[in-house]
């Protein structure tokens, strides 16, 4: 697999812009100059920091809507989003790395993220198969169909919410046992509703940084990650694994948003 790289990921930008703007005629008219393009390689992640995988996956809409050719760039794009995700769903031949406990291990900053942007893709990918009534995604180990899909998606929900070996929510404030020392400033300091003595700066990193206390607001919603072992330390000193991030919680509502029109 290439390794992502944040810095050539613009080059695919164009095609993002022009699916997400239904425009796909426009790139089918100038096959040759996606050609041109580089098409990113089967990614190892989609971040912030690299977002190859979602113009991948918004040219594979155009292929599977026939708004496109499946022949050439329009077909790498297909398939290199395909390759990603088979790996995540342990179809490939090279399948992305699972702890123990059966997380999708990426990257050691905060994985939860990737996990995110992995599920929310492979959701809309189901989405996909389903509106263009194809029925089912070629994977190296076989035909993978779109409620498998959402399947492997529902285990890894399953083990943030708390179906995992340390019975630990992952996201602040889901049920009983969720991780109390997140590394927010905002969520670590006494409100000044409760107290309204001025913090100074070293006063927030010395009076309450250090403080081995649960956060006196409740993050809620807020996501952090375990390691590639399924351990967490719950300390706020944690940062790697315990700072939260919008780039986390941003993909996830969509994947929630999807689960929620089954009930």
């Amino acid at each position: 697999m290439v390794r992502s790289e944040g810095t050539a990921q613009h080059k695919a930008l164009p095609f993002e812009l022009a699916s997400a703007s239904g425009e796909g005629g426009s790139l089918a008219s100038s096959p040759a100059s996606v050609g041109r393009r580089l098409t990113g390689g089967t990614r190892t992640t989609f971040s912030w920091d690299d977002k190859f995988v979602g113009a991948q996956v918004l040219i594979a809409k155009l292929v599977l809507e026939g708004k496109v050719s499946p022949a050439g760039a329009f077909g790498q794009y297909k398939s290199q989003a395909e390759d990603f995700i088979c790996s995540c769903i342990q179809k490939a031949n090279s399948n992305v790395k699972k702890t123990p406990g059966g997380l999708l291990w990426f990257l050691p900053w905060n994985n939860v993220q990737y996990v995110a942007t992995a599920t929310f893709v492979t959701t809309v990918y189901s989405n996909y198969l389903i509106a263009t009534k194809n029925t089912s995604l070629g994977c190296a180990a076989g035909l993978v169909k779109s409620h498998d899909l959402l399947a492997s998606v529902q285990s890894q929900v399953d083990y943030i919410l708390g179906v995992n070996p340390k019975n630990m929510s992952y996201m602040v404030g889901f049920g009983s046992n969720f991780p109390k020392q997140v590394h927010h400033r905002g969520a670590s300091i006494m409100s000044i509703k409760k107290d309204p003595a001025p913090v100074t700066c070293k006063g927030g990193f010395v009076d309450w940084f250090n403080r081995n206390a649960p956060n006196p607001n409740v993050l809620d919603g807020a996501m952090v990650s375990p390691d590639e072992n399924d351990g967490y330390n719950d300390i706020r000193s944690n940062y790697q694994y315990a700072e939260p991030t919008t780039v986390t919680n941003a993909p996830l509502v969509g994947v929630f948003a999807q689960f929620a029109t089954f009930k």
